[in-house]
């Protein structure tokens, strides 16, 4: 039997903050029903703290997560590629569903200025939720 259900790979520079905010997002709301992956074009050492507390405050965990290489392989495996900032760097294949999303980089940031990042994520996430299921 194949998985039939939809995919989605989130693409930042650093794999560290919005991209690890999204994926967050859509596991927590979609639950198994999409497939979910993140990367970036470079990659950093690990997430960033200010990103994972900002979504500890709406009971979403991302502890676990690390940041990962964009490989061509996880963008051909993906139905949606949605990048954030990373410009050119994601491999673009025919027939594959582009988006890229506009938003502040919370890297170096406070809670305070990453607390409206994460909300305008939670809003897209929601929004893209509804129309892949």
């Amino acid at each position: 039997m194949t998985d039939t259900r939809p995919s989605v790979l989130f693409v930042c520079v650093h794999n560290a903050g919005r991209s690890q905010m999204a994926a967050g997002f859509l596991r927590d709301i979609a639950g198994d029903r999409i497939e979910v992956r993140s990367a970036g074009s470079l990659p950093a050492d690990r997430i960033n703290p200010v990103a994972v507390e900002a979504m500890a405050e709406l009971g979403i965990d991302i502890t676990a997560e690390h940041p990962k290489v964009l490989t061509t392989e996880a963008v051909q495996a993906s139905d949606v590629v949605i990048t954030m900032g990373c410009g050119d760097a994601c491999p673009f294949f025919p027939g594959k569903r582009y988006e890229d999303w506009k938003l502040d980089d919370p890297g170096g940031q406070g809670i305070d200025a990453v607390r409206p990042i994460r909300d305008d994520i939670r809003e897209r996430i929601r929004q893209l939720v509804d129309e892949l299921i």
